[in-house]
C-alpha cells in the first residue's frame, strides 16, 4: 500500500462545526467498498438525504437525517465512501481519511462502521486505523446471513468483547437491528470518554509497539492531528500538514531502527535469500500487526467449522471467473447492457424530442405570435432555449437505462467479477481491469462512461480513461453511420458500420499507447485488489435511490452546458455575416455567421475529400450533438431528413465534386472524422466535471487532430480503389 499526503479536514471542519452550532450531533457511515454501506445509509436516512461534492473537495458524498427513533434526537449522517485504508490511494480515501483526522472539534462526533461479517478479515485493519483517530465507533455488522449460509457467523457479543466496541447486527434491505443500532449510536455520544485500551489493541506485542508508543506521546499536543493516528502515519511516511520538522525526523529515524531490526532478523532467522534481501520497512510491519490482530479477533469471535462447503457463489464464481468461460460471458453481458441501453431508449428519446419539437415548441411559437413578440425573441426561445432544453431531456431516457442497468450489475455482485476478468486486456495500456467498464459503457453514451471513471482509484488511471471515453463510438454516431453508409455504400453499409466500431476500439489501443507516455510517463501498474461480495438479488430502493443520485448529477454538471451552447448556436446562426443578407434572425443558414464560418474552414478538410461547407456545416453541429449531423445536412440542402431522394441526390454531388470523384473514400473518410472527433459538448462537459479544463482542452485539440489525420489517411488510401 501506499502513503500519499495530501492536505486534511478543511471540507469536513466547516461541515462539523455548522452542526455542532445547531446541536447536531455527526455520526460518519463509514467501511470498505461492498459491504452493505450505502444500503444501510438509505435504510436510516430514507428520503431524507441528498448528494453533493465535500466542501473543498470533488469527491460526491451522501448526507442524510437519520432520527434515530421515534421522538429521538435527530443525527446528521455521512455515507462517506467505501475505503480500504486511511493511507489513501484515491481521492475517495483521501476524503475519509481527512474527515477523519480532522482537527479536535471538527472531526464527527461517532463513526459507525460497517463490517462485512462474510470477509472480516480486510474490513478489520480499516477498523483499527479508526481506532487510532480516537473517535467513537459503533460497529454494524453487514451480510451476517451471507456468513451464516458460510457457516461461519461472527457472533455479536463475541466481537464485542474482543473489540471492547458496541456491535450490532443489522440488514439495511429488511430494517432489521436498525433501533438496536441507533440505541447503541445514542449511548456511545452520551458517553462521557471512548473506551479506554482499545486504540492500542493492535499493536500490542508487535515489533512496532514501544516505537509506537514514544511517538504518539511525542506529539500529542503538537499538532491539531490525532497524535495515535499521526504517529502511525509518520513511521509509514507520510506528512500530515501541520506537523513540526523535528517530529517528522524524530519518526524518520524510528522507521530506519524499525526497518534495520526487522531486516536484520529476517536475514537471521531464514535461509531464503530472497526474504532476507525483501525490502522490509516500518509500513510493512505495521500492516502485519494490523492483520495479525485481525486474524486474532476472527479465530476468537468466529472460529470456522472444518469442513465447511463452497458457497453457491463460491461454485458460480469458478465457472464465471474461469479464463475459458469468464470474459465470454463478460462480453455477452456488457453487449447485453448495450442493446438493452439501445433498444429502449431510442423510442424514448424519439418520443421526448417530438414532444419537445411538437407541441411544446409549436405552443410557445403561437403564445409568443400571440403576445406580438418580435421575431428574434421567438427564435431565441423556441429554436434556442427550449431546442436546447429538448437535447438535454432526450439524454434522460439513456441515462436512466444505463444508470439502471449498471446499478442492478453492482448490486448483484457482479460488477467486481467483471473487473477481475477484464484485468488481462487492460494491462496493454497499464490500467486496472475495472477501467474496462467506463470504456464499455462508452458504446452506449460517453456521458455516463465520463461518470463511471470514478470507479478507479488512481488519479493518473481516471485522467487516462477519461481522455480515450470519447473515441468510443456511442449510439448518437449510429445514426449517421447508417444514414452515410446508406447513401454511399448500399447493400455494403452494414459491412462500413462493422468496420467502424472495431476502428473504434483499435482507436481507443492506439490512443492509449500514445498518450501514456506522453502525459502519463510516471503512471504505474496497480495490483488488482478486490473485495467479491456474494451474488445477491438487487433491491427497488437500493437501486432506485443509485439511479436517481446519478442522474440527478449529470443533470446538474451538463445540463446549463447543454442548453447554453445550443442557445448559442442559434445566435450564430441568426446573426447575418454581412450587410444585405437579411436582418437578425432572418438571415439564411449560409449567409449567417455559422454559415461563413463553415465555409471558411471548408478547404482545411479538402486533403480528406470533403471539403464542402455542408459538410463542415454538420460536422460543426454535430460538437452539440451528432444527432444534429443528419439534420443540418437537410436543413442545408432545404431537404427532409433522412429518406429524402433530394437529400441524397445533393450528397452525391457535393461528394463527388468535392473529393474529384472519389465520393466512396471521401464519404469513407467523413464516417472516420465522425468517429474520431469530439463527441459532443455533453461529453465536454462530463469530462471537465471528471478530468478538469486543462486536460479537456488538451483531449479535444488531441481529438481534432486525430480525426483530420484519420480521415485524410483515408481518403488518400481509399481513392486508389474507389
Amino acid at each position: 500500500m501506499s502513503c500519499h499526503a495530501t492536505g486534511a479536514g478543511a471540507g469536513a471542519g466547516a461541515t462539523a462545526t455548522a452542526e455542532r452550532r445547531t446541536g447536531t450531533p455527526f455520526v460518519a457511515l463509514v467501511g470498505n467498498p461492498n459491504v452493505g454501506k450505502s444500503t444501510l445509509f438509505n435504510a436510516l436516512t430514507g428520503a431524507h438525504q441528498r448528494v453533493g461534492n465535500w466542501p473543498g473537495k470533488t469527491v460526491s458524498v451522501a448526507q442524510g437525517d437519520w432520527r434515530t427513533a421515534s421522538g429521538g434526537r435527530p443525527l446528521r449522517v455521512a455515507d462517506l465512501p467505501g475505503s480500504y485504508s486511511l493511507l489513501p490511494d484515491s481521492p475517495d480515501e483521501a476524503l475519509v481519511r481527512d474527515v477523519l483526522t480532522a482537527p479536535e472539534g471538527e472531526r464527527p462526533d461517532a463513526v459507525v462502521f460497517a463490517l462485512d461479517a462474510a470477509n472480516p478479515a480486510r474490513n478489520l485493519y480499516l477498523l483499527s486505523q479508526i481506532l487510532d483517530t480516537d473517535i467513537p465507533v459503533v460497529v454494524a455488522l453487514t451480510m451476517t446471513d451471507v456468513a451464516a449460509r458460510r457457516g461461519a457467523p461472527p457472533a455479536p457479543d463475541a466481537l464485542a468483547r474482543e473489540l471492547a466496541l458496541p456491535v450490532v447486527r443489522v440488514e439495511g434491505r429488511t430494517g432489521t437491528g436498525l433501533d438496536q443500532l441507533a440505541e447503541a449510536v445514542g449511548e456511545t455520544l452520551d458517553a462521557a470518554a471512548p473506551l479506554t485500551g482499545r486504540t492500542s489493541a493492535w499493536a500490542a506485542g508487535s515489533p512496532v509497539a514501544a516505537e509506537l508508543a514514544e511517538l504518539a506521546a511525542a506529539a500529542s499536543g503538537r499538532t491539531p492531528h490525532p497524535a495515535r493516528w499521526l504517529a502511525v502515519s509518520l513511521l509509514c511516511g507520510e506528512r500530515p500538514p501541520a506537523v513540526p520538522a523535528a517530529l517528522a525526523e524524530r519518526a524518520g529515524a524510528a522507521a530506519d531502527r524499525l526497518a534495520a531490526a526487522a531486516a536484520a532478523a529476517a536475514g537471521a532467522g531464514s535461509a531464503d535469500a530472497d526474504f532476507a534481501d525483501a525490502d522490509i520497512d516500518a509500513e510493512l510491519l505495521v500492516a502485519e500487526a494490523r492483520y495479525a490482530w485481525a486474524h486474532t479477533v476472527i479465530e476468537r469471535a468466529a472460529p470456522r467449522p472444518a469442513g465447511a462447503r463452497p458457497t453457491l457463489t463460491d461454485r458460480v464464481d469458478r465457472l464465471l471467473l474461469s479464463r475459458g468461460f469468464g470474459i465470454p460471458f463478460f462480453l455477452a453481458v456488457m453487449w447485453g447492457v448495450f442493446q438493452a441501453t439501445t433498444a429502449l431508449a431510442k423510442p424514448l428519446q424519439d418520443g421526448l424530442g417530438d414532444f419537445v419539437s411538437g407541441p411544446v415548441s409549436g405552443g410557445a411559437d403561437r403564445l409568443l405570435g400571440a403576445v406580438h413578440a418580435p421575431g428574434w425573441l421567438t427564435g431565441l426561445l423556441v429554436d434556442g432555449l427550449i431546442n436546447g432544453v429538448g437535447q438535454l431531456l432526450t439524454f434522460v431516457p439513456l441515462m436512466i437505462i444505463m444508470f439502471l442497468l449498471l446499478a442492478l450489475l453492482e448490486d448483484s455482485g457482479y460488477f467486481a467479477r467483471a473487473a477481475f476478468v477484464a484485468d488481462r486486456l487492460m494491462r496493454t495500456l497499464r490500467l486496472p481491469g475495472r477501467a474496462f467498464l467506463p470504456l464499455v459503457v462508452g458504446f452506449g453514451c460517453n456521458v455516463p462512461a465520463l461518470a463511471g471513471t470514478r470507479i478507479l482509484n488512481r488519479r493518473s488511471h481516471r485522467l487516462l480513461v477519461g481522455l480515450l471515453i470519447p473515441y468510443m463510438s456511442c449510439t448518437a454516431r449510429l445514426a449517421v453511420y447508417v444514414m452515410i453508409a446508406g447513401v454511399f455504400f448500399g447493400s455494403n453499409s452494414g459491412t462500413v458500420v462493422f468496420f467502424l466500431y472495431v476502428a473504434s476500439v483499435l482507436l481507443v489501443v492506439g490512443m492509449g499507447l500514445i498518450l501514456r507516455p506522453l502525459l502519463f510517463r510516471d503512471m504505474k501498474e496497480e495490483p488488482l485488489v478486490l473485495e467479491l461480495p456474494p451474488y445477491r438479488l438487487p433491491t427497488l430502493r437500493v437501486t432506485g435511490a443509485q439511479v436517481w443520485q446519478k442522474l440527478a448529477a449529470f443533470l446538474r454538471t451538463a445540463g446549463g452546458i447543454i442548453v447554453a451552447t445550443a442557445a448559442g448556436v442559434w445566435l450564430l446562426m441568426a446573426i447575418p455575416a454581412a450587410a444585405g443578407h437579411g436582418g437578425f434572425g432572418k438571415v439564411d443558414v449560409e449567409q449567417s455567421v455559422f454559415g461563413t464560418v463553415t465555409r471558411a474552414t471548408a478547404p482545411l478538410v479538402a486533403p480528406a475529400g470533403f471539403g464542402d461547407w455542408h459538410a463542415t456545416a454538420a460536422l460543426g453541429t454535430g460538437l452539440i450533438a451528432k444527432e444534429g449531423v443528419i439534420s443540418t445536412l437537410a436543413q442545408t440542402y432545404s431537404a427532409e431528413e433522412d429518406g429524402d431522394p433530394k437529400l441524397t441526390a445533393s450528397l452525391h454531388a457535393t461528394f463527388e465534386e468535392s473529393s474529384g470523384g472519389h465520393q466512396r473514400a471521401a464519404a469513407l473518410a467523413f464516417l472516420v472524422f465522425i468517429l474520431a472527433y469530439t463527441p459532443c459538448f455533453a461529453t465536454l462537459a462530463a469530462q471537465r466535471a471528471e478530468i478538469g479544463t486543462r486536460l479537456t482542452v488538451i483531449g479535444f485539440g488531441i481529438q481534432l487532430a486525430a480525426a483530420w489525420l484519420l480521415a485524410v489517411g483515408v481518403f488518400q488510401i481509399a481513392r486508389l480503389v474507389w
